[in-house]
C-alpha cells in the first residue's frame, strides 16, 4: 500500500467510524465496537469485512505508533467505500458480475487525492466542509510520518508474510461448532458470515433448536447462461490452511424431490467466478427424456472458471422405490456425516449413515485436485427447479482440523 493509498484508507475509515459510531474515533475499537461495526456494515451493504479485521485496522490507524502492517484488499477498501457512500445493497456475487472493477474504492481515492489540496492551516470546521464526496483531506505534513515506518518496514513485512505463506500449511489449528448460538453477533464471534442472506429464511435458521437450519431455496453455483448463480444463506468462513480434514453431520435430513440438496462448498475465493468443490447430499430424478427412479445420492462436481463442471463422485445411497417398499430404511439417513481430507493434491470423500450417531465413515471417493481452496460454506439449495419445495435442513455439527507438516 503505497502512501496516496493508505491516507484515502485512513481518511476513508475514519468516515466510515464517524457514520457507524456518531461521533469521530480518535483510539483502537474495542471489540464490541468492531463487531457493531462489521455488523452495520452487513446490514447496509450486504457485504462482510470481517470484526477481527476491523479491529486490526483500527490499531494500525489510530494506535498512535508503528505495529503490525495492514494491507486490506481492493474489495474490501470498495466495501468501506461502498457503506459511506450509502451504495445500494448487493452481494458479493453480485458485486463481481457488476462492479468488480470496485468503482466506489477507486472513485473515493480520486477524490481524496483532489482534496489533499486544502490547506494545511486550516480550522477543523473548513476540512469537514470540503469533506463532501471527496472525504477529509489528511496533509502531506501530517501523512508523511506513516510513510517514513511504512517504507522502512515494508521489507521486514514483506519476510513475515512470506514466512506465513510458506509454513501456513503446516500450521495446526481446529474448529468445532454444534450451532448452540445462531445470533449475528456470536456466528461473527466464531469467524462465520453469510452471503446473500434472504430476510424471510435466513431469520428461521435457529428455529428447530437442534442446530443451524438452511433452507433448499432456489440457487445454485452450477455455470448456467440463463441463471446468475446464486447461494442464497451461504454459511461462509475462512479455510486457514490447505491439508486439513471437514466434517458435518446432519440431523434427519431426506431430500425427496428434484434437486433438493446440501452440503460443503469449496471455493478460492467468495465469488463464483473461481474454481470450488462442491459436495452434498441430494435427490434427483431426471434422466433427459427417460424417466427413471429417483435416487438419494451423494455427489460431488468440480467446477473451474470458464470449463464445464466435472462430478467427481455419483453415488447412489438409497432408490426412491426401496424406500417407498421398505420406509424403515429412511432411518439411516437419521444421522447423515460426510467427511472430506485433504492432503497435497489428493482429496478423500467419506460418508457415514445409520440410526446411531457413531456411524463408522467409509471412502466413497478419492480423486487427485491440484487446487488449494480458502473459503468453506455450509448451504442448501434446490437448484432452478420451480416444482421442488423449499425444505428445511438441519446442520447439527461441523469441525475443522488443519493438518500439520510432518
Amino acid at each position: 500500500m503505497n502512501d496516496i493509498d493508505l491516507g484515502a484508507f485512513s481518511a476513508l475509515f475514519q468516515e466510515a467510524c464517524f457514520k457507524c459510531f456518531g461521533h469521530a474515533v480518535a483510539s483502537p475499537l474495542t471489540e464490541t465496537e468492531a463487531k457493531l461495526f462489521y455488523n452495520k456494515v452487513f446490514e447496509t451493504t450486504g457485504l462482510v469485512i470481517g470484526w477481527k479485521s476491523i479491529k486490526n485496522y483500527s490499531t494500525f490507524l489510530l494506535a498512535g505508533s508503528p505495529g503490525r502492517s495492514e494491507n486490506p484488499s481492493v474489495a474490501t477498501l470498495d466495501t468501506l467505500a461502498r457503506y459511506v457512500a450509502g451504495a445500494p445493497y448487493t452481494t458479493e456475487p453480485e458485486r463481481k458480475a457488476e462492479a468488480g472493477h470496485y468503482p466506489f474504492w477507486y472513485g473515493y481515492r480520486e477524490r481524496w487525492v483532489a482534496g489533499r489540496a486544502v490547506a494545511v492551516g486550516s480550522s477543523a470546521e473548513q476540512r469537514l466542509a470540503s469533506v463532501g464526496s471527496a472525504g477529509p483531506a489528511i496533509p502531506w505534513a501530517q501523512a508523511r510520518p506513516w510513510v517514513w515506518w511504512f517504507a522502512g518496514g515494508i521489507v521486514g513485512v514483506a519476510v513475515v508474510v512470506g514466512l506465513v505463506l510458506v509454513f501456513r500449511t503446516g500450521m495446526g489449528e481446529s474448529f468445532r461448532d454444534d450451532f448452540h448460538s445462531l445470533s449475528m453477533d456470536s456466528l461473527a464471534a466464531r469467524d462465520w458470515w453469510v452471503s446473500a442472506p434472504d430476510t424471510v429464511y435466513w431469520s428461521k435458521r435457529a428455529d428447530s433448536n437442534r442446530g443451524l437450519t438452511l433452507y433448499t431455496m432456489e440457487g445454485d453455483n452450477w455455470p448456467d447462461p440463463i441463471h446468475k448463480p446464486v447461494m442464497r444463506n451461504l454459511l461462509l468462513r475462512r479455510l486457514p490452511c490447505t491439508a486439513f480434514t471437514l466434517e458435518w453431520h446432519f440431523d434427519h435430513f431426506i431430500p425427496r424431490q428434484n434437486w433438493q440438496q446440501a452440503g460443503v462448498l469449496l471455493s478460492e475465493d467468495t465469488g463464483f467466478d473461481s474454481r470450488s468443490l462442491r459436495v452434498s447430499l441430494a435427490y434427483n430424478d431426471y434422466n433427459g427424456v427417460y424417466p427413471r427412479s429417483g435416487m438419494i445420492l451423494l455427489q460431488a462436481i468440480v467446477s473451474r472458471a470458464g470449463a464445464k463442471p466435472e462430478e467427481i463422485a455419483h453415488v447412489p445411497l438409497f432408490l426412491e422405490d426401496s424406500l417407498r417398499r421398505n420406509p424403515e430404511l429412511m432411518k439411516d439417513l437419521e444421522y447423515s456425516a460426510l467427511r472430506i481430507v485433504k492432503e497435497g493434491e489428493q482429496l478423500r470423500i467419506l460418508y457415514a449413515d445409520g440410526i446411531l450417531a457413531n456411524t463408522s465413515f467409509r471412502q466413497i471417493a478419492s480423486y487427485e485436485l491440484p487446487l488449494d481452496f480458502h473459503y468453506v460454506g455450509l448451504f442448501a439449495t434446490k437448484g432452478y427447479v420451480d416444482s421442488s419445495a423449499i425444505m428445511p435442513v438441519r446442520f447439527s455439527y461441523f469441525s475443522l482440523d488443519c493438518e500439520k507438516r510432518k
